[in-house]
């Protein structure tokens, strides 16, 4: 078992443990339904409610840098925080749910799937869906300023690949709620 292997099953062991709902997006989820590619961290969306960060902390133990404080205040704000794998040193980007709308449906509409990053191809773990991560990966795109070649060609690479099992409605509804509408048509007319 690699390091980002065990890493990431003892992270998931710890979600799992504290019974807080998880999905796996970003480029991890891409190249799980588009084109894989390396990836710096992994990032998780987690429903995880502030009565419950001291716990998880506690549940990470000494194999993770995760300050209880940090994590207390992330959450209460609803921004992102990072958990450290000691051992390894790979980082993980956890994002909290929130009342994000968006969010919610994301995480409910998970699928189970073995990673294709490498390392991970014999760990199964829940990742967004194809439609998600398009949608997701849009919206990074446009608050990166439309300037990122790896978002960009992560969203190609799951409209490539994806083609007609795509559902367009779902895609359309959402890309309209989160202002992506004109990149998805454009990535949808550029795509092969």
């Amino acid at each position: 078992m690699t390091a980002l292997a065990q890493a990431l099953q003892e992270l998931l062991a710890a979600l799992d443990r504290t019974e807080t709902p998880f999905v796996v997006v970003g480029s991890v989820a891409s190249g799980a339904h588009g084109l894989a590619r390396l990836t710096n961290d992994i990032d998780i969306v987690v429903d995880l409610p502030a009565e419950r960060v001291a716990t998880l902390c506690e549940v990470l133990g000494p194999a993770f840098y995760a300050d209880v404080g940090m994590v207390s205040r992330a959450v209460a704000v609803g921004r992102s925080f990072n958990l450290i794998h000691l051992a390894s040193a790979y980082k993980f980007d956890l994002f909290p749910l929130g009342a994000d709308a968006f969010g919610r449906s994301e995480l409910a509409r998970r699928r189970f799937t073995a990673g294709t990053v490498s390392g991970l191809e014999n760990i199964e773990f829940p990742v967004a869906s194809p439609e998600d991560t398009i949608l997701a990966k849009l919206v990074w795109f446009r608050k990166g300023g439309e300037v990122s070649d790896r978002q960009w060609s992560d969203v190609l690479g799951v409209i490539k690949v994806q083609k007609d099992r795509l559902d367009r409605v779902y895609l359309e509804k959402w890309a309209e709620t989160l202002g992506v509408l004109d990149l998805l048509i454009r990535a949808a007319a550029v795509s092969p």
